[in-house]
């Protein structure tokens, strides 16, 4: 007899799992809608999909977050009924022999930055940044990214005073290692800044195909952790932001700064790619067409990055950009105030209006 939850959504096949528990589409009963179902045994060790959907509840409304459709206690479970959402951005990384383009990495760049950039405006900090919690949306939305798996999110403000929560060390490691800002290494308290830095280990990993920090073997996760730990802080930081050191290992953790880019340095950063600032990266290639690989052609390991020169990305984003089309294939359908050229620094991301 099919299961149904929530007392109107009947469960069909397994889609997903992970620690927390299983993933699964089903159907409304009456409306026939397919969503997207959580199941957590609520006899787990540590529960926290009721407090993910605490989260979803917060953040309702926003750009880029999944509709909370019912959350509750069915039977034995927790259970959350969301939105169904389409392919994360790892999958479609992977799909596309583990390489972006410049141009879609920078709309990305937008669209994650902005959907961190409004939790944090709700008092929230994500803590666990990577693509696997990126997903595209589907039909109509399936220009936009979302933000997904609230479980390790966390308040950085006390929600009666406002206050910044007090500066902490000795913590223990949240999130994946891999993304993981140099401050979560240490041990010290997270904040707005360390999602921030995350997103940039992200975009790195899109633009080069992998981290340097990838790929260490260790006896134990402990001493796994602590390898990367090593690697990350050893790389020169030029080598990872280039112009964000200051702003990212220094800023005091209540800190909101800005860091502009001179609209010089922008025009000529255009004229040498032939392109131009009037907002409008790319409006007609599609994520199928500009980086897919094309079937029975081997993935270049540099595919994406102009031949013999690496790359140098100058980003502004301007809170409140949006869709610029309807096409279905998303990254490169919007619009930003960015502009790349090659350089002899890897990578440069210019932030502006930010909010740490």
């Amino acid at each position: 007899m099919d299961r149904i939850v929530g007392g109107k959504y009947k469960l069909g096949r397994k889609i997903g799992s992970g620690s927390f528990g299983e993933i699964y589409l089903a159907t409304h009963v009456d409306t026939y809608e397919i969503v997207a179902v959580k199941i957590e045994s609520s006899k787990t060790n540590h529960p926290q999909l009721l407090y993910e959907a605490k989260l979803y509840n917060a953040l309702q409304g926003g750009t880029g977050i999944a509709n909370i459709k019912w959350c509750g206690i069915d039977g034995e479970d927790n259970v959350l009924v969301i939105d169904l959402l389409g392919p994360s951005l790892e999958d479609l990384f992977v799909y596309c022999g583990r390489r972006f383009s410049l141009k879609t990495v920078l709309m990305l760049a937008d669209q994650m930055i902005t959907r961190v950039e409004f939790m944090h405006s709700k008092g929230y900090l994500h803590r666990d940044i990577k693509p696997d919690n990126f997903l595209m949306g589907l039909g109509r939305k399936a220009n936009q990214v979302y933000i997904i798996d609230f479980g390790l999110a966390k308040r950085y403000r006390d929600a009666t005073t406002n206050r910044h929560i007090p500066y902490r060390e000795n913590k223990n490691l949240t999130g994946t290692a891999r993304y993981a800002s140099s401050n979560t290494h240490l041990g010290i308290e997270q904040s707005r800044r360390d999602d921030l830095e995350s997103i940039g280990y992200v975009l790195l990993y899109f633009l080069r195909g992998s981290l340097p920090w990838q790929g260490l073997k260790a006896a134990t996760k402990k001493q796994k952790y602590d390898k990367i730990s090593e690697k990350k802080l050893a790389t020169p930081i030029e080598l990872v932001f280039h112009v964000q050191r200051k702003l990212l290992v220094s800023l005091k953790q209540s800190n909101a700064q800005q860091l502009e880019c001179n609209s010089d340095q922008l025009r000529t950063a255009a004229q040498r790619v032939g392109t131009s600032t009037d907002n409008v990266l790319l409006q007609s290639t599609s994520f199928g067409h500009a980086d897919a690989p094309r079937r029975n052609t081997k993935v270049s390991k540099t595919q994406g990055l102009p031949s013999g020169s690496t790359i140098d990305v100058i980003l502004v984003l301007i809170p409140g950009n949006g869709p610029g089309s309807r096409t279905t294939c998303p990254p490169d359908s919007f619009t930003t105030s960015a502009v790349l050229y090659t350089s002899s620094v890897p990578i440069a991301i210019c932030v502006n209006m930010v909010r740490f």
